[in-house]
């Protein structure tokens, strides 16, 4: 007997990982990237660290990724964090836990991450073609048969389709697969960015850029209501804002804007003190540093780049000395220290997104397997699917497992 053929479409994390288990499951397998070299994605991120995944347990982990969570449960029993670590470290990845139970390869540098899994490929028997798009996938009764590239048939058993969304599409993730999953009838839940820099009104950000802040309380604002709160650090640009806080808040973020809805980020920027503490804390340094101008009283609150934004909101005279401030302006100063208002009008494109929210319906694809419902022998993985989460190490996680449990599956489909 000839052993199956799988062809896998797309060469980043879980097409890599797909294409390595179908190899060694005894699969002929083949793998097309239209890229001219696999893994471009994982080589920038987790800022060219790459985060592979989070030390986390079941439950919380799953929890990061919202209501389609539960999908991923049938992957992670099979193929979870710990054995993605203990993976890696027979590949040759050594790899490190850190704050926040994010797992770092212990070099601290993303493209060893691609070079193992590379190098892994091709000790296990995939053969690779690179600048090597998929234009079609055939299917005879209801059974993927061949898959189209250069206008060439290849003909084959079972495809892995892990082609990636569309974020960061320099990296050669723009939306294909959705094209092709859609052309064989695949409901796709409509793609927007997630884990994006949000766009701020006003001056106020633009005048911080570069300014860089950690140990705040993150409120978002959905029509007047609190939806959600984060804590850690901020980043200020010339368009708005970023940071882990605002990646993680951007993905409910986006999804209201696109309703119609107003959204505001709240910033606290004394959360170890609370409207008591602070005032009292306030009236003592008042009393002690009477003389100096609020320009220079305010160093000891916030950053120097800030203190013209605050003295602007606060409606306070930047010559003013601090003994000659009235209670009112006081309580202008505290209210703005624990309620500094961004008001949210936009999102960056996809272009600066990490990942990509919507896509493939999971409720289409078996989650035992990542087979589709729809099509015999197509199987789906990774960002393709309508799964997302945030920061952390839980979307590689995500990649890695599903395309685990594909290659795997689709080495072991029956042949007609």
């Amino acid at each position: 007997m000839k052993p199956r053929k799988v062809i896998i479409i797309g060469g980043g994390p879980a097409g890599l990982m797909a294409a390595g288990q179908a190899a060694q499951a005894g699969a002929d397998t083949f793998l097309l990237e239209k890229m001219q070299r696999v893994g471009i994605k994982l080589c920038i991120t987790g800022k060219g660290r790459c985060n592979i995944t989070n030390i986390a347990e079941l439950s919380d982990f799953i929890s990061h990724f919202g209501k389609t969570g539960r999908f991923l449960r049938q992957a992670f029993a099979q193929f979870f964090n710990t054995d993605l670590i203990e993976f890696f470290n027979d590949i040759g990845l050594e790899s490190i836990a850190e704050r926040g139970g994010r797992v770092f390869p212990a070099s601290g540098k993303a493209p060893d991450v691609q070079r193992v899994l590379r190098e892994w490929n091709k000790k296990s028997g995939v053969r690779s073609e690179h600048s090597a798009p998929v234009s079609k996938i055939v299917m005879d009764g209801g059974r993927v048969t061949a898959v189209v590239s250069r206008g060439k048939l290849i003909p084959c058993d079972a495809v892995v389709l892990a082609t990636g969304g569309a974020s960061y599409p320099a990296t050669g993730s723009t939306g294909d697969g959705y094209r092709l999953a859609a052309s064989l009838g695949h409901t796709i839940i409509p793609f927007r960015q997630a884990l994006v820099p949000l766009e701020t009104a006003g001056d106020e950000a633009q005048r911080m850029d570069k300014l860089n802040l950690r140990n705040i309380k993150v409120s978002m604002f959905v029509d007047g209501k609190k939806k959600r709160e984060e804590f850690g650090e901020i980043v200020f640009s010339k368009f708005g804002v970023t940071g882990p806080t605002v990646l993680t808040l951007s993905g409910q973020a986006v999804d209201s804007l696109r309703d119609g809805q107003k959204v505001a980020l709240s910033l606290d920027l004394k959360p170890a003190l609370d409207d008591k503490k602070l005032e009292a804390r306030l009236l003592r340094d008042i009393t002690s540093r009477g003389k100096e101008q609020i320009s220079i009283f305010l160093r000891g609150l916030v950053p120097q780049q800030m203190i013209p934004v605050c003295l602007d909101l606060t409606d306070i005279p930047i010559e003013r000395k601090v003994c000659d401030i009235s209670a009112k302006e006081r309580k202008r100063l505290r209210i703005w220290l624990k309620d500094f208002r961004l008001q949210v009008t936009g999102y960056r494109p996809f272009t600066e997104a990490i990942v990509t929210a919507g896509g493939i319906d999971t409720s289409e694809v078996d989650p035992r397997t990542m087979e589709s419902r729809k099509i015999k022998g197509l199987f789906i993985a990774g960002e393709l699917l309508d799964l997302q989460a945030d920061t952390g190490g839980y979307n590689l996680q995500a990649a890695f497992s599903t395309g685990w449990l594909a290659g795997r599956s689709a080495a072991q489909i029956r042949k007609c």
